[in-house]
């Protein structure tokens, strides 16, 4: 009797010990999903602390001053449109991109002008050359040159024309002596001849054909 007692006591022994081997066994499992859980959200934490800069960068973004734009239509002599000119504040000053067509083939002058009215045919009511600095007009004179000029627009055979122009002289911004966008306004003004960059006070470049009021 005694003897039957010890192997069941034996039994249930081994019994509750392989129970506790097959707990301990199932623990790491439990651990490492604990762990995975524990990384995941440290993971979100980090991208979490990470978000703020884009948003950061985008009110930021938002505080800066919108770029000037300005479009303008460009008119002939006979009141009809002929082009366009897109001027954009960059780095360097001011950029013109010019698009005209139905104008006389060849080289033309083409320079901003003090006044912002373009009254056909002959386009005078532009004045003369945006020169705030008091200079000759030219690149190539010793006294100048306005900050008007440009260099010369080539119109094809087709009567069309393109170019893009910097004028490291002016300015979009409102509040600036040599902005283009003073009270008044200013004009961009094509002519019938090349511009031979150093005769004041528009270097020969003839009769005005085309232009476009700049507001």
């Amino acid at each position: 009797m005694n003897k039957l007692i010890s192997q069941g006591a034996l039994g249930i022994s081994f019994m509750l010990l392989l129970s506790s081997c097959e707990w301990g066994a199932t623990q790491p499992t439990v651990v490492t999903r604990g762990s995975s859980a524990t990384a995941h959200p440290q993971h979100n934490v980090s991208e979490s602390q990470g978000s703020p800069a884009p948003a950061a960068s985008a009110e930021a973004a938002s505080k800066e001053p919108a770029a000037v734009v300005k479009r303008i239509d460009i008119m002939d002599s006979k009141g009809a449109k002929v082009g366009t000119a897109v001027l954009s504040e960059a780095a360097e000053g001011v950029r013109l991109q010019v698009e005209v067509s139905g104008l006389p083939s060849g080289i033309h002058g083409i320079h901003i002008h003090q006044t912002g009215v373009c009254t056909a045919p002959d386009f005078k009511s532009a004045g003369e050359h945006f020169n705030p600095e008091g200079k000759k007009h030219g690149f190539e004179n010793p006294e100048g040159y306005h900050a008007g000029d440009l260099l010369n627009l080539e119109i094809g055979s087709d009567g069309k024309g393109k170019a893009e122009l910097i004028d490291k002289k002016v300015t979009l911004a409102k509040d600036k002596a040599n902005s283009l966008l003073k009270p008044g306004g200013t004009a961009l003004v094509i002519h019938e001849a090349a511009d031979d960059y150093k005769t004041d006070p528009s270097g020969n470049s003839g009769a005005r054909i085309a232009c476009g009021v700049i507001l």
